[in-house]
């Protein structure tokens, strides 16, 4: 008996350790999404579109990290750097296989608040002889990358500490209209920090409320101030770029391999630089020395962390935002699941460990992760072949980029965020879609129907309803009521259960009440509920409130058309809320015409 005891009980163990071993595996495996797409790597079918991909990625990696290192005020090295380490962290923890992380405009603006703030260029008191002994560069461009690094080490520190809180379930509400808001927003002020480069002008770091204003007011105070030739080669490069990649686009489908004009510009005009001496010859400005080999351990400077708090919150917010609206158009493209949370932690990482090794905040850029998909990309392989060919820059040509013009640097960044400034177009989408972002109507108030609508509570949606419609009256009667919204079981919004209402701030005595009902979610009902509905109808009529319902089925509107109730002179039906709002509108200009043609 007790030999059989002892087979059960190392069974039942066995079983356990199993069981355990199993979900080890599978945390390992949500952990490190690499473990389990490089072990189902197809390298006959993807590895040659990952290299070409890889090869393309890299030359824009390059470009654009050395434009937006000069974005976050810092040496253009510093975003070769920023282009390679965290491209290696994302490719192990980040669930995007189309997400081309590295140097990013917005996250490079943000950080260079800090910079300027803490090491501004007035207090560059070193001469390129006084160097720090690191890399070869000045003790003022060390104390720049220094602050710059502190803001990616705290940014990734606070998107990890979410990651740890599962705040990523939080991200429903960055909806599509709020990151195109805040993207296009940002994209603006990073066109505008570079107008000083386009233009060849030198002028004062400007930041603060209303900065972006002070900005132009001082180039137009100092237009004469212009660099006749900085602005022509500006105007080239632009017209240059923006030609050959609608070219690019236009022809994607006949050409494999698209041109990549930011490397041919680049080399092209470092080389008329050279040969024609305009460094000398017309002031124009240059990268510079360009340093070899890799940066070496070091961290941060942590003294600095308590004075880039907010700069820090931003990269972290805008960075995660920007990504894992990329991660997600992705993974819908190409039909693969991305997890929210564990973006948290693979950007975090992305942020946190880089920032040892000189590196300013990371994050996707929409530029990149298009071209990966042009390209034809399979996986992140593609974004680890461009790493051998970042390293390739880093050792051998570094030293070739001394002479690239500073004003065709900014070029590429302008056309670079033109995806991000033509999302402006968005604008008439949303206000066709969906005209309440748009308005704010006085006395109206718009509740949605999410149940059943039979004998079985069409008394209590009765008396609900006519609870809220009388303390929304009330409301308008006292000011401080106006915003309140009634709790109930049967009436609410498709998100949180309660009642959704929405009215202005101050009543308006003279335009008449209105109440819409969204009657989406009311699938189902029997003859007591349209009663109800009629019988509110009358009642909102005899208080002289209008009353419109909006995503009505057509079974119910044919159910209360046989009513003899309805009145024949305003329609009460419409197909959506907006369309409710519009009719609303129109009533009430109309009225005020006809107030106006009286008088």
């Amino acid at each position: 008996m007790t030999g059989v005891k002892r087979k059960k009980k190392s069974a039942v163990c066995w079983k356990i350790y199993a069981l355990r071993c199993e979900d080890i595996k599978l945390w390992c495996l949500r952990r490190f999404p690499i473990l389990e797409w490089a072990t189902n790597y197809n390298v006959k079918e993807n590895l040659i579109p990952d290299a070409i991909s890889g090869m393309m990625l890299a030359i824009q990696q390059v470009t654009q990290g050395l434009a937006f290192a000069v974005l976050s005020s810092v040496h253009p090295v510093f975003g070769l750097y920023g282009s390679l380490f965290p491209v290696i962290i994302y490719a192990i923890f980040g669930m995007g296989r189309h997400v081309a992380t590295g140097t990013f405009a917005l996250t490079s603006l943000i950080s260079a608040n800090a910079v300027e703030r803490l090491v501004p260029l007035s207090s560059n008191n070193f001469t390129t002889s006084n160097n720090s002994g690191v890399l070869g560069l000045s003790e003022f461009e060390m104390k720049r990358i220094g602050v710059a690094a502190a803001v990616s080490f705290l940014g990734g520190i606070i998107q990890v500490t979410m990651f740890v809180l599962h705040l990523g379930s939080a991200t429903f509400l960055l909806t599509e209209p709020v990151i195109s808001a805040m993207t296009t927003g940002a994209a603006t002020h990073v066109v505008t920090s570079q107008v000083k480069y386009l233009l060849g002008m030198k002028m004062p770091y400007i930041s603060g409320p209303l900065g972006f204003f002070y900005i132009y007011a001082y180039i137009f105070e100092n237009i004469k101030s212009v660099q006749l030739e900085a602005l022509l080669l500006s105007l080239l490069s632009i017209v240059v770029l923006v030609l050959v990649k609608e070219l690019n686009e236009k022809f994607k489908r006949i050409i494999k391999v698209i041109l990549p004009i930011d490397l041919v510009l680049i080399i092209a005009t470092s080389l008329a630089c050279y040969y024609a001496d305009m460094e000398y010859t017309y002031g124009l400005e240059v990268v510079g020395h360009i340093p070899e080999g890799m940066p070496p351990l070091k961290a941060p400077t942590m003294n600095v962390l308590s004075e880039v708090i907010t700069e820090a919150f931003g990269v972290a917010l805008v960075g995660y935002v920007a990504s894992l609206a990329l991660a997600k158009a992705s993974a819908k493209k190409f039909r693969y699941s991305v997890d929210d949370n564990q973006e948290f932690l693979a950007h975090g990482l992305s942020n946190v460990i880089p920032s040892f090794f000189f590196c300013i905040p990371s994050a996707a850029a929409m530029g990149r992760t298009a071209l990966l998909y042009s390209t034809g990309a399979k996986t992140q392989v593609a974004c680890l072949i461009s790493c051998i060919f970042i390293l390739v820059v880093i050792y051998a040509m570094g030293p070739m980029l001394y002479w690239l013009p500073m004003c065709v640097l900014a070029s590429i960044i302008v056309v670079g965020l033109k995806g991000m400034l033509m999302q402006f177009r968005d604008l008439k989408k949303y206000w066709n879609v969906d005209k309440i972002d748009w308005e704010s109507l006085q006395q109206v108030k718009i509740v949605s129907v999410n149940n059943p609508l039979v004998f079985l509570n069409a008394k209590k949606f009765h008396a609900d309803l006519i609870k809220i419609i009388q303390k929304d009256n009330a409301s308008n009667q006292a000011y401080d009521d106006i915003n309140k919204c009634e709790q109930n079981t049967l009436l609410n919004p498709l998100s949180n259960g309660s009642c959704h209402g929405e009215s202005s701030v101050e009543p308006c005595p003279n335009e008449r009440c209105a109440f819409i009902l969204d009657c989406s979610g009311l699938t189902l009902f029997d003859y007591t509920g349209v009663s109800v509905l009629l019988q509110i109808y009358m009642d909102c009529k005899n208080q002289n409130i209008n009353v419109l319902l909006a995503h009505c089925k057509a079974s119910l509107i044919k159910a209360m058309q046989y009513s003899d109730n309805l009145g024949s002179e305003n329609p009460i039906f419409f197909e959506s809320v907006s369309s409710a709002v519009g009719a609303i509108q129109i009533n009430r200009n109309f009225s005020k015409l006809n107030e106006h043609s009286e008088v």
